[in-house]
């Protein structure tokens, strides 16, 4: 995950359980990052507008931070864990109480750049060459 051409954006109190979130967020995996946005911005779920703006938010990193083309980023992983709980209490009969659990998630994406065919197989034949040469 060190690697120069990837790049990670974090979110770590989203008021939704774990399975809802991982819903969303596999929705994206392994998509360019247009499409993921889109995909996010015309979905139904609640849950889609807090992916979304973590997803911008590595959008901007990649493009700001690392000097990324935004036309060769895609979603490599979606990560999807479990944060705080709050707890609540409701009033019950005979005096007593009973907890409610309010969950939160944390949400990492790591985008990386797509590298196009020519320019793998340049840099495959520059190694060979390096090689050659020593």
């Amino acid at each position: 995950m060190s690697n120069n051409s990837s790049v990670i954006a974090k979110d770590n109190t989203i008021r939704v359980s774990t399975y809802k979130l991982k819903n969303i967020a596999n929705l994206i995996v392994n998509l360019n990052v247009n499409k993921a946005v889109n995909q996010l911005k015309f979905s139904n779920k609640r849950v889609s507008l807090p992916v979304l703006k973590v997803l911008n938010s590595a959008i901007a990193n990649a493009e700001n931070n690392n000097q990324m083309d935004i036309d060769n980023l895609f979603v490599k992983e979606a990560f999807v864990g479990k944060s705080l709980t709050m707890k609540r209490f409701r009033p019950r009969a005979k005096g007593r109480a009973t907890s409610i659990l309010k969950p939160f998630s944390k949400l990492t994406i790591i985008l990386e750049e797509r590298i196009s065919k020519k320019e793998n197989k340049q840099k495959i034949t520059n190694k060979k060459t390096k090689k050659g040469n020593k």
